[in-house]
């Protein structure tokens, strides 16, 4: 049995390894192929190309690489005719995958959509899309399915979050804990994007909002949750080029998100999937994505629901504040991280209230689920639905939202 996975993120790559390893468990002679990152091919799959090397984001970023984007559907359309996959399976990344799944379904090789995009928040009418290449979605969300099967879409089952269970299986380096909890001073965690391209936008304005607080409380020092090396040395650079933060106790890891989160008093961070994690920890984050003033007026225009970070959207509230902006938050920044490191009682209050969220929608086990439902597929022996332990509530006036989203 063959198996085609296509991710372009590095949060799919984590999923798509993840998958990897739960479906192996149920079907042990399965060969992985696709496109995706380093933990893909950690897990045992044969890449064709790196895709996660080249996430990009916005409109002149996919135009200045459009011919490596059209040359990879070509290279997917012919591993699709030389080597036949008995299943195509995406993973979010919806730019890309469409092309990928317009030339599977062409073959009329079956098509799952894992972690789908979230139509219901912008883009609605791409459910036709959906409906003409995609044959299951495996949502992660509660109030997904019924959005499809509203639209006319019955393939769609909810299965959960996986990055839930990725924090399930987290181990953090107690060495690494133990030792920075010998220092002094409280911290805040700076969280910069994991694309190149939020890093360049968004981590400027965190320095600014560091400078701010610093200044009022001598005793902070800042943490930054680099993505890997080349976005730490990057870091370094804008730290130098920013006189406001010269001598101030800025310090950058690679590779040690989970620990400083775990280690932080409150968070800054760009809005992402890594929400999550924040709600698990219960802790108090501004989030914020700067864009193009341009960009900010399109997203407004296309964008059909309340906020933009998962949190809040679960909550239906906004337990973490979030700017998506064009201009200088800083100063915004600043003052959430002022009145939580200030006010100890409100700062509990608002991880009290992440903490209840959190019980409430932490649901374990997606990755195996989804890992079912596809081996069910693909063995042509469906299971009787299995959804998750307990029920995850729909927010209070979600769906007027969604129904304006489509």
């Amino acid at each position: 049995m063959r198996i085609f996975i296509s991710c372009g993120e590095p949060s799919g790559d984590l999923h798509a390894a993840n998958l990897i390893r739960a479906l192996r468990r149920r079907l042990p002679g399965a060969k992985f192929v696709g496109f995706g990152g380093p933990r893909m091919s950690e897990a045992g799959a044969s890449l064709l190309y790196p895709l996660v090397n080249l996430a990009v984001m916005w409109i002149a970023q996919v135009i200045l690489n459009l011919h490596v984007f059209i040359g990879l559907l070509r290279q997917a359309g012919r591993s699709f005719r030389e080597d036949r996959p008995d299943a195509v399976v995406l993973i979010d990344n919806p730019g890309f995958n469409w092309g990928v799944a317009r030339r599977a379904k062409a073959l009329g090789i079956p098509v799952i959509y894992f972690v789908p995009p979230q139509l219901w928040a912008w883009a609605g009418w791409r459910v036709v899309k959906v409906k003409k290449y995609v044959d299951h979605v495996l949502c992660t969300l509660p109030f997904e399915p019924s959005w499809y099967r509203d639209r006319g879409f019955q393939g769609a089952e909810y299965v959960g979050h996986p990055y839930f269970d990725e924090l399930a299986d987290r181990v953090l380096d107690d060495a690494f804990l133990v030792e920075q909890r010998t220092r002094s001073g409280r911290v805040v965690a700076l969280l910069p994007g994991s694309r190149t391209q939020e890093v360049e936008r968004n981590f400027p304005m965190m320095l600014r909002a560091a400078a701010i607080v610093a200044r009022s409380r001598p005793d902070v020092r800042f943490a930054v949750a680099c993505l890997n090396d080349r976005h730490r040395e990057r870091c370094a650079e804008m730290i130098a080029a920013e006189p406001l933060v010269a001598g101030l106790p800025i310090e950058l890891y690679a590779g040690r998100t989970p620990e400083l989160i775990r280690l932080a008093d409150l968070c800054w961070a760009v809005s992402g999937s890594v929400s999550l994690e924040l709600m698990t920890e219960a802790l108090p984050t501004v989030v914020v994505y700067k864009l193009g003033a341009a960009h900010l007026w399109l997203a407004n225009k296309i964008v059909q629901v309340r906020y933009m970070t998962l949190v809040n959207l679960l909550a239906d509230a906004e337990l973490m504040p979030e700017y998506p902006t064009s201009s200088d938050v800083s100063h915004e920044m600043a003052d959430h991280a002022l009145t939580w490191l200030n006010d100890e009682a409100e700062r509990l209050r608002v991880s009290e209230s992440l903490a209840a969220l959190r019980d409430r929608v932490v649901v374990p086990g997606a990755t195996e689920r989804a890992a079912e439902h596809i081996a069910a597929i693909l063995t042509a022996d469906r299971p009787a639905p299995r959804g998750p332990h307990r029920p995850l509530r729909v927010p209070s006036g979600q769906d007027e939202r969604i129904e304006q989203a489509g």
